[in-house]
């Protein structure tokens, strides 16, 4: 490996986007790209319509139930053609599924945040679960989990990705989800330093300002980071947001910034292992640069060792050439070399063994869902409900999603009453739901917030927020919550509410333990890993 031509060392450190659900003729663009350039390794994404900056472009996701045999099938092939074995990476924070369907999902970090700190054992069977699953396709890098601290509740694009605004338990949970993947053989990374979580803008599409001071900075955005860089985390993913205070007062990405990488990440804070840039396609910084090659050698020359979703890899394998010390290369090389000698693929280790284990995901979300449900509002919930059973006054009313959801039926088996469903503006009717609970004195809402990113209110419509408004003023309300906590301020009037429990996920798991507390009134050991003004 050692002994390769200085121009298939720098082939090493691209990293282009390849996609499960591509054309025959992307793919043997993606060989042709592999044979004539010896890249490193490839990053994998779903569809072109999914991918980074893309959805922009508006363009149909279209959903394969195929794709986990399709990517096991490519990865086989692209291996095929490689002359040094690919490092293949994907983001799975949350999994498999965040990129392929029919794959084990676990909870969103911002979930995993709401556990107790002697809990953080769970974090790091999610991380432990998480590589087996991905060593089971054939990947070996994990470009997770995200070591933000969300401070900030307008930002677009972190918010349930995040562990939560405690800088001591995202650090920690960071480090215990790296030490599950690792403890399998599967690479790490922490994201995005310096810290994208005092953001409000989406740095898919423009360029974030962090506008903290470097003391600022070491006392909460990078301490994650710090903790992770002493537990020696495998690799970290420099953001696209700018940090004046750290560049010379300049508003250049961080991606971009020698000052961020070289001086702080290198030298102030000694980290020495893998450094990774954020995705290159992405407009923060993908339009800056004319001349096809330049960023990529900006991103390199600025401390990056991997570029990812490098889209111009002849030249920029040109550019780096022709501008780049033999030194700085060496560097880059032997940190990649390194990092594939670690899972084991230069000698001969393909990686793609074991089956995914769906049964052991469903126990390991069991046990987070029991241990994270959160109550915020208790005024003798479940009492309330059985005595307005009894006098026939108790109504349920499920939001987007039918009354079959599993959270009713588990509360079915001992508190029966007429149930209610909206399902869209579309096919259902409010103002008939509202007259039919007029006669209704306390009512079990379980809403499952539609999206998990803030945009347009988390997709709940304005005539629901409504509903649930007059709802909490006039009837005694019982407001069980699957989705973003963040969605819980924009309810109008939510504080009137009898009740209110904060379970995270909709997942099946997390609905049956939502109905068993309910019914067996039990405690709530989860807390909310983000700070909340409720109206």
């Amino acid at each position: 490996m050692k002994n390769q031509t200085l121009i298939q060392k720098v082939g090493q450190f691209f990293f282009p986007a390849v996609f499960i659900n591509d054309t025959e003729e992307n793919i043997q663009e993606t060989e042709r790209l592999i044979k004539e350039h010896n890249i490193g390794g490839l990053t994998f994404f779903h569809s072109r319509a999914s991918a980074a900056t893309n959805f922009e472009s508006k363009k149909k996701i279209v959903f394969n139930d195929d794709s986990y045999q399709k990517i096991k099938d490519l990865i086989v092939r692209y291996q095929k053609a490689a002359a040094t074995p690919l490092l293949i990476s994907i983001d799975a924070e949350w999994g498999l599924a965040m990129r392929i369907e029919k794959t084990p999902q676990y909870p969103y970090a911002i979930t995993l945040g709401a556990l107790p700190e002697s809990k953080s054992n769970l974090v790091y069977e999610v991380g432990k679960q998480i590589g087996l699953d991905l060593k089971a396709a054939g990947i070996h890098y994990n470009l997770s989990p995200l070591a933000d601290i969300n401070n900030n509740p307008n930002n677009p694009v972190i918010g349930y990705r995040s562990f939560g605004e405690d800088k001591q338990k995202v650090a920690d949970f960071s480090v215990e989800y790296l030490k599950g993947m690792s403890e399998v053989g599967v690479l790490g990374c922490l994201k995005h330093f310096p810290g994208h979580g005092n953001t409000n803008v989406d740095s898919h599409l423009g360029l974030p300002v962090l506008n903290e001071t470097l003391e600022e900075l070491l006392e909460n955005e990078l301490y994650p980071f710090i903790k992770g860089i002493e537990n020696n985390v495998d690799s970290i993913m420099i953001g696209h947001l700018a940090v004046p205070g750290l560049n010379d007062g300049k508003n250049t990405s961080a991606t971009l910034s020698k000052p961020i990488i070289e001086t702080l990440l290198r030298e102030q804070l000694g980290y020495d292992g893998l450094v990774i840039s954020d995705a290159l396609n992405m407009h923060s910084v993908s339009k800056l640069y004319e001349t096809k090659g330049e960023l990529e050698w900006e991103a390199f020359n600025a401390g990056n060792d991997i570029l990812c979703f490098a889209e111009n890899v002849p030249e920029g394998i040109q550019a780096i050439l022709k501008n780049a010390s033999q030194e700085r290369i060496e560097e880059s090389f032997n940190r990649i070399i390194n990092a594939k000698e670690k899972v084991g693929i230069l000698s001969g280790n393909t990686f793609t063994s074991g089956e995914l284990d769906f049964q052991k995901a469903s126990a390991l979300n069991f046990e987070i869902a029991q241990n994270s449900i959160t109550k915020i509002t208790d005024n003798s919930n479940t009492k309330l409900a059985f005595e307005a059973q009894k006098n026939n006054q108790l109504a349920k009313l499920s939001l987007y999603k039918n009354i079959g959801n599993t959270f009713f039926q588990t509360l079915n088996s001992k508190l029966e009453s007429p149930e209610f469903a909206f399902d869209s503006l579309e096919t259902s009717d409010i103002k008939s739901i509202a007259t039919a609970l007029e006669k209704f004195e306390t009512i079990i809402i379980s809403l499952f917030v539609p999206k998990a990113k803030p945009m347009n209110n988390f997709e709940i419509d304005d005539a629901v927020l409504e509903f649930l408004s007059g709802l909490f003023q006039t009837k005694k309300c019982i407001l069980y919550v699957f989705g973003n906590p963040y969605a819980l301020p924009i309810i109008p009037n939510i504080k009137k509410a009898s009740g209110l429990i904060q379970v995270y996920q909709d997942f099946n798991e997390f609905q049956k333990n939502a109905g068993i507390q309910f019914l067996e009134n039990s405690a709530c050991n989860g807390k909310l890993p983000v700070n909340i003004d409720l109206q």
